[in-house]
C-alpha cells in the first residue's frame, strides 16, 4: 500500500469548496475569501461555518485588501492584529499572512509582532516572500523569528516545478524548525512527480485534490 506521507492542503473560498475537498482527500485548509484576487480574510461566517462542517485543521488568511502586501498603515496593521483575534476566537488551527517594506523584502518587525499576537496558533507566511529578491535569505531572516510554524512558497518562481531547485535548498534550511509549504500551481496530477523531487512534509493548491467547483 502506498501510505500518503504528506500533508495536500487545500486552497478554499467556500464552504462548498472546502467540504468538496475533504471528500477528495484534502488533509488541510486554507480559507479565504476571492481567490480570483490571490485570496483575502474570510468573512467571520464562512470560517464559523467551515470550522463546524470538516474535521481538518483550517488555516485562515489574513490579508485585509488586495493589491501589494506593504502594510505601512498603522490602522491596516490593527486590522490585521483584530483579524488574528477574531481567528482564534472562532477556533481557526492557524492563520496565514505575509508583509514586505517598500523595497519588497520581508517587513521582519511586522512578521514578528503578527506571530506573538497568533501565539497559540499556527502562524504561516504566505507566498508574499516569492516577491522578495532573495527567498532563501528570507527565510533564513525568518527562522529568528520564534513562533513561526510554516511558509508558504514557490521558491521565488511561478510554479513550483520552476522553483524546484530554491524549494529544494528551502526545505533543507529549515530542516525540523519550520513546515516548507510547497505551492504554485502544485495540482493532483503533478503532486506526486514534485514529491519525489522534493519530499517536502506539505503542498498547497486550489487543485491539489482535483476540481472543486460543480461546474468545473
Amino acid at each position: 500500500m502506498n501510505k500518503v506521507q504528506y500533508c495536500r492542503e487545500a486552497c478554499v473560498d467556500t464552504l462548498a469548496q472546502a467540504s468538496r475537498a475533504i471528500a477528495l482527500g484534502a488533509t488541510r485548509l486554507e480559507l479565504c475569501s476571492r481567490l480570483d484576487l490571490d485570496g483575502l480574510s474570510p468573512s467571520r461566517d464562512l470560517l464559523s461555518a467551515v470550522l463546524t462542517t470538516v474535521d481538518v485543521p483550517v488555516h485562515a488568511m489574513v490579508r485585509p485588501r488586495p493589491g501589494d502586501f506593504v502594510y505601512s498603515s498603522p490602522y491596516e496593521q490593527d486590522e490585521m492584529l483584530r483579524t488574528i483575534d477574531h481567528w482564534r476566537t472562532l477556533g481557526a488551527h492557524g492563520v496565514v499572512f505575509g508583509a514586505l517594506d517598500v523595497h519588497q523584502h520581508l517587513d521582519l518587525r511586522l512578521l514578528e509582532r503578527l506571530t506573538r499576537h497568533a501565539a497559540g496558533m499556527r502562524v504561516v507566511i504566505h507566498k508574499a516572500i516569492d516577491r522578495t529578491p532573495d527567498p532563501l535569505a528570507a527565510l533564513k531572516a525568518l527562522l529568528d523569528i520564534p513562533g513561526i510554524y510554516a511558509v508558504l512558497t514557490s521558491g521565488g518562481a511561478a510554479t513550483a516545478q520552476e522553483g524546484a531547485a530554491v524549494l529544494g535548498q528551502m526545505i533543507a534550511l529549515a530542516g525540523e524548525q519550520l513546515e516548507i509549504i510547497v505551492a504554485g500551481k502544485v495540482t493532483k496530477d503533478n503532486l506526486e512527480s514534485l514529491h519525489q523531487q522534493l519530499q517536502a512534509r506539505a503542498y498547497h493548491g486550489r487543485l491539489i485534490v482535483g476540481a472543486l467547483d460543480a461546474n468545473a
